[in-house]
């Protein structure tokens, strides 16, 4: 049965195990936010969060780094992730849900028996909704369920995300080349050693993703791998765990943070192939 809107019962800003603080963290992340100054008033804030370690393949420490990004205020931060998840799901509806009214059904134009001296209720059509075989009242129809949002609010609302998610996020070095070959053994191997449980969901999030990596991978159905032009903010409300590698986090530093100053053609695009990418991601689901 069609729904009429699109509702979400498991993914929200606070309901998000990304947004609950755990008492077995290892990692301890405190935020400490500082307006930028300004003669107006800005409507957000930077967040420069407490040091990230950064993991060889062997899952010894080898390093620190942070993430410094643009957050909402937390008055306001709960309202931006809401609206921009929901515009995602929105506009991954195909919106092609159709049924037939009682005057497009085939059929139905005699009338079944007569009208009086049967004993039964008057019939005038074998198409009525009431009959089986017949229309449907009020059922749905094609229609667009596009929703526009501001790119910089979608922006705000994916680095407050991962803001909020850094207290279950690690950083690890860049593992393209230690694949020889795919084997998802090895690469369940390597997620315990960076203290990861393959039985929790985990989001990876690099530059480029090896074909190696790719297929090492793809059989771990709690497992995530995405770039930059795949990064969506279902799946950073929807993981437990984020792993970053270095390039990332530069990037993310300087794609998120207070510093950013535009968008370019490259953007756009950008932008464009996300739209496009979370269309056809989950058409079976979204035909509703």
């Amino acid at each position: 049965m069609a729904t009429s809107a699109t509702t979400l019962t498991s993914l929200s800003f606070f309901s998000s195990s990304l947004f609950l603080s755990s008492p077995s963290s290892k990692l301890s992340t405190s935020l400490s936010f500082s307006f930028k100054p300004s003669s107006n008033l800005s409507l957000s804030i930077s967040s420069q969060l407490s040091n990230l370690p950064i993991l060889s393949f062997t899952g010894e420490k080898i390093g620190e780094t942070y993430l410094d990004l643009k957050s909402a205020p937390p008055e306001t931060a709960r309202a931006v992730v809401h609206r921009a998840i929901i515009t995602d799901l929105q506009n991954k509806r195909r919106g092609t849900a159709s049924t037939l009214t009682r005057g497009e059904v085939r059929g139905g134009g005699k009338k079944p028996y007569p009208q009086k001296k049967t004993g039964r209720a008057r019939r005038g059509s074998a198409r009525t909704p009431l009959r089986p075989g017949g229309g449907v009242i009020f059922g749905p129809k094609p229609r667009d369920w596009s929703v526009k949002i501001n790119k910089k609010e979608k922006r705000l609302a994916i680095s407050t995300a991962l803001s909020s998610a850094a207290e279950n996020t690690i950083v690890v070095e860049d593992f393209g080349d230690k694949f020889e070959k795919p084997k998802t053994k090895e690469f369940i191997e390597a997620l315990k050693r960076w203290g990861l449980d393959p039985k929790q969901k985990s989001m990876f999030l690099m530059m480029e993703v090896p074909e190696t990596v790719n297929k090492s991978s793809r059989n771990i159905g709690t497992l995530r791998m995405l770039t930059p032009r795949t990064l969506n903010l279902f799946d950073i409300l929807n993981c437990d765990n984020l792993v970053l590698t270095p390039d990332i986090v530069d990037y993310l530093n300087g794609r998120y943070g207070e510093d950013y100053e535009g968008d370019t053609e490259d953007d756009n695009e950008e932008y464009e192939e996300e739209d496009e990418q979370s269309g056809e991601d989950e058409n079976v689901d979204a035909a509703q």
